[in-house]
């Protein structure tokens, strides 16, 4: 092969290689920093770019995107002197990629090292029961101290949380049991509670059943009297008829007293073991037997 081909496809080799160096493209939600001469020179967006091979050259691609970092338990102690552990998670997102290329040496160490610093602060003005029941105050103002100490590095603190808090063994267990009585003291109240609601609603129902089981005898009795009254109006009706009826007969005083000797028989015919006649009904009985003797002489005189 001769020598002149072998340097021709050397050189297209190189122009190649050159030419991939000299054009760069971004991919989306990246920033790539690039140097001219180990300066910055400019911060490349979405696409296809140029740059000039040898001279200039990406220092760093940077992501920005919202990105989520989880930080290990660091050792805190609170305004009460009790001494616990606490782990957070940090959400946060570079807004200048210049600021984050060369603001701070390893960005993530320096945040992991401000978050606890920031955590100690705050916990240190809290007593054990404010840091156990304040996460979200606790969450804020380590947002804005964070987002505020992290703005020159070009970083955005877009959220902070407490992820856990581990108190001490013994002050686990006085939780524990301090829960554990207050449930137990809940527990008794709904039952008193119970025991009370339903003492309640019995007295309610048997004071409605009395209530009632009264109305029910009063209405008894009211219908009774109403029946009993009905029923002598009716009595009372029918002798004033049956005394109308015999007086519009003319009946005279001996009809009248074989009446009353009628009433008389009904009686003797009960249970009474006596029976006084007053002598005018004897009077009539007499008069009775008379009227019988004539009767039956009259058919043998008419013989």
């Amino acid at each position: 092969m001769p020598t002149t081909l072998i340097i021709l496809i050397i050189i297209i080799v190189l122009a190649l290689a050159l030419i991939s160096q000299a054009f760069v493209i971004v991919q989306q939600s990246n920033r790539y920093v690039v140097e001219r001469l180990g300066g910055y020179h400019v911060s490349l967006d979405v696409g296809l770019h140029f740059i000039v091979p040898f001279i200039d050259r990406v220092k760093q691609k940077v992501s920005l995107k919202e990105q989520v970092v989880d930080f290990p338990p660091q050792p805190v102690i609170t305004k009460d002197n009790v001494t616990m552990q606490i782990d957070t998670v940090v959400f946060y997102m570079v807004t200048d990629a210049k600021l984050f290329t060369y603001g701070v040496d390893f960005p993530l160490k320096a945040i992991e090292n401000l978050t606890a610093t920031t955590l100690r602060n705050i916990i240190g003005e809290l007593e054990l029961d404010e840091s156990l029941t304040s996460r979200d105050l606790i969450n804020e103002k380590m947002r804005v101290i964070l987002d505020e100490a992290t703005d020159p590095w070009g970083i955005k603190i877009n959220r902070v949380e407490v992820k856990n808090i581990i108190p001490p063994k013994d002050i686990r267990e006085a939780m524990e049991k301090q829960m554990r009585a207050e449930r137990e003291r809940r527990q008794a109240i709904l039952i008193a509670e119970g025991n009370k609601r339903s003492a309640i609603l019995n007295a309610e129902g048997e004071k409605e059943a009395q209530i009632l089981r009264a109305d029910a005898e009063k209405e008894k009795q009211i219908r009774e009297a109403a029946g009993k009254a009905k029923a002598i109006i009716e009595v009372q009706t029918a002798t004033a008829k049956g005394i109308e009826m015999i007086k519009k007969a003319g009946a005279d005083e001996a009809f009248l007293r074989l009446e009353a000797y009628k009433a008389m028989v009904d009686v003797a015919n009960g249970q009474a073991t006596k029976l006084v006649i007053p002598s005018e009904l004897q009077g009539m009985v007499g008069l009775a037997s008379t009227l019988s003797e004539a009767v039956k002489k009259d058919p043998e005189k008419s013989k």
